[in-house]
């Protein structure tokens, strides 16, 4: 069974589509209000935050990915060459540090103006790909980070693809 045949109603409001996919994927989450649920997806390298909220205002469904970071002050000039290079990586979506909350985010909006309606693989694959992008760029940034790489050796490990298997 498809995810949207769990849903009949056209109406049905996006934020409700996703506690519905949270609860299908058994991921923690908490519905702040009609318009926003915040939840925890367990990945291999870490457990990542995501927020989603509609905007009723701008028929706009925005998603926020994060996970804490702290990195020493000397390294955030170069962190911000690397989300330049992660960026122009990414079809959709984009990374940001927001140095105050020592988070780094993966966000994106799926505009759905003139009364569009987001289904449930469409909302789905927008999680996956926020969660797989990173997946993909975390041991990146931690290489440039933590191990004293340049942003540019860096992004071998994001680029690079394992082949064969374990």
């Amino acid at each position: 069974m498809t995810l949207s045949e769990h849903h009949l109603d056209d109406e049905i409001h996006p934020i409700d589509i996703v506690e519905n996919l949270a609860s299908h994927h058994d991921w923690e989450f908490d519905r702040i209000g009609d318009d926003q649920i915040a939840m925890a997806v367990e990945a291999q390298w870490r457990t990542y935050s995501l927020t989603l909220a509609w905007s009723s205002y701008d028929e706009t469904l925005r998603m926020v990915c994060s996970f804490e970071m702290e990195p020493p002050e000397d390294k955030v000039p170069k962190l911000y060459e690397l989300l330049n290079k992660m960026n122009d990586q990414c079809w959709a979506g984009a990374f940001t540090y927001w140095a105050e909350q020592k988070l780094m985010i993966y966000r994106y909006g799926l505009v759905l103006t003139g009364g569009q309606i987001a289904g449930p693989e469409q909302i789905d694959t927008m999680i996956n790909s926020a969660v797989s992008n990173a997946e993909r760029y975390y041991p990146a940034i931690q290489l440039m980070v933590w191990g004293d790489r340049s942003p540019e050796d860096a992004m071998q490990v994001a680029i690079a693809e394992a082949y064969g298997r374990a």
